[in-house]
């Protein structure tokens, strides 16, 4: 294998200016306390906690992703970008500010206030779960794009990528986040918008002809707008699908704990919500770039590629002088460690202050809580290092596991959050019918067999999650009503 050293070098230096970033970010965490570590003293600024709340949904997956779904069609794309920037501009409009005003430190803390501490640790279940899949997700995308630059072999760039990433991730906490993101946001449409001319003179010189040229590949697939009619392309149940899963990426993005964590860093209500709403106009637009790329790819090998989900790191191997696939690595790095560094510490927060500090140990000394946060976040790297080495379809654990945090979870914060008269009773019921009705219809993953022979076409999560919308509130009162007239 011919290292590449160079590029080596160039990330290890990338990585050291991470840590140090990460070393000046931790001057403001004087006390070590949950309120510094988790949410940064609730004083980001606007324009910090916008940088840090982009750099987190913009991951991996996001760019590589992209560019691979060109392959498939326009409309599949775009549905991620888009997708996550509506669901961000969502929870601005309607979650941020409410939640924000009442003091929150982790999304769990409003199950936790309407249902109990018990049944709250049982919620997060799901939500650590799918932070910590995700964490092993992004390290093996990072592992696949060294490999494909740099010829570097998929456990060395896991292990020391995520290395560096959760030290700096202890010693900070959402401080050392947040500055890193910042720093990693500016890279990553630098990185890509460059090489978008070098790689354009291999389809034609210019975006237009590249475009027409993708058009005639992928015909009706070009189409900008989502489904909305069967055609020769879309049959019903395609369109059905695609608009399942575009619901669930909305909906489903919203409760997610690092989406929170910002949310609640914030100095007021009002920054809240305005930082939400421009980080997701920003994770919209931040969807050309890898867009542009993907269609130059589709083009360049006329649709054929063995492995789509490398598109992009194939052109930059491929069709551009060094030092431009170097930044785009680096781009790619960026957005990738961002992404890491939230997840770790999103799943560190909730068990470190919704297990440990609620149920395992609620009297522990305050002076040992920086200890227990740190602890959490280390625990939970290593183990999403040992997810991504060991399991083989670590992106399809996430997407399940981030299913079941869309039918389960968003009806419970929802009903938890806006109805007074919510109760675990309606709770329980709602989480179990709806867990159900999406196991319910199989899992392919697991080799899990359907239970219910639903129609092809049928949207099965939005489904389950409307049924635990519509069950939780209901069950609220009537059992309350039973027991208060007997």
């Amino acid at each position: 294998m011919n290292l590449d050293l160079t590029g080596v070098c160039v990330t290890m230096l990338m990585y050291v200016i991470f840590l140090l970033i990460g070393w000046y970010a931790s001057k403001k965490v004087k006390k070590g306390s949950a309120s510094e570590m988790l949410v940064a003293g609730r004083s980001m600024p606007l324009i910090m906690a916008t940088m840090t709340m982009t750099a987190t949904w913009v991951d991996g997956g996001y760019i590589l992703g992209t560019g691979e779904s060109t392959f498939t069609s326009i409309p599949l794309a775009l549905q991620g970008g888009v997708g996550f920037g509506l669901s961000l501009i969502l929870g601005g409009v309607f979650f941020a500010s409410v939640m924000h005003k009442r003091g929150y430190t982790t999304f769990i803390d409003p199950f936790e206030e309407r249902f109990g501490k018990k049944w709250a640790a049982v919620l997060s279940i799901p939500a650590i779960l799918g932070e910590l899949f995700w964490s092993a997700e992004l390290m093996v995308a990072i592992g696949a794009t060294f490999g494909v630059i740099l010829n570097i072999d998929l456990t060395t760039a896991i292990i020391v990528s995520a290395a560096i990433v959760t030290l700096y991730t202890m010693i900070g906490g959402l401080w050392a986040v947040a500055y890193t993101d910042a720093f990693q946001l500016i890279l990553i449409p630098i990185g890509l918008i460059i090489a978008i001319p070098f790689v354009l003179h291999f389809t034609g010189n210019d975006l237009s002809t590249t475009w027409t040229n993708y058009k005639s590949l992928k015909g009706e697939a070009a189409n900008v707008l989502p489904p909305v009619q069967v055609n020769s392309f879309w049959n019903l149940q395609g369109i059905t699908s695609w608009w399942d899963t575009s619901i669930m990426l909305i909906l489903g993005g919203i409760p997610w704990n690092c989406y929170f964590q910002r949310v609640f860093s914030s100095k007021t209500p009002s920054i809240a919500r305005n930082q939400s709403i421009l980080a997701g106009l920003l994770t919209i637009l931040m969807t050309i770039p890898p867009l542009i790329l993907g269609i130059v790819a589709v083009v360049y090998w006329k649709g054929n590629l063995s492995e789509p989900a490398l598109a992009i790191p194939l052109l930059l191997q491929n069709l551009v002088p060094r030092w431009v696939a170097l930044l785009g690595l680096i781009a790619i790095v960026g957005a990738v460690t961002s992404s890491f560094s939230s997840s770790i510490l999103s799943a560190g927060s909730m068990f470190s202050w919704n297990w440990y500090l609620r149920l395992i140990a609620p009297n522990s000394p305050k002076r040992n809580i920086g200890k227990i946060i740190r602890i959490s976040i280390l625990s939970l790297g290593t183990a999403a290092v040992l997810i991504a080495l060991k399991v083989q379809s670590v992106q399809k654990l996430w997407y399940f596991t981030s299913d079941l945090v869309f039918v389960l979870l968003f009806p419970q914060l929802v009903v938890a959050l806006f109805d007074k008269k919510a109760n675990i009773y309606g709770s329980i019921v709602a989480f179990v019918v709806s867990l159900f009705l999406r196991a319910a219809g199989g899992e392919t993953l697991f080799d899990f067999p359907a239970l219910i022979n639903y129609p092809e076409w049928w949207p099965v999560r939005s489904i389950a999650a409307l049924s635990g919308l519509i069950l939780l509130p209901l069950v609220s009162r009537l059992i309350k009503q039973k027991k208060t007239t007997s």
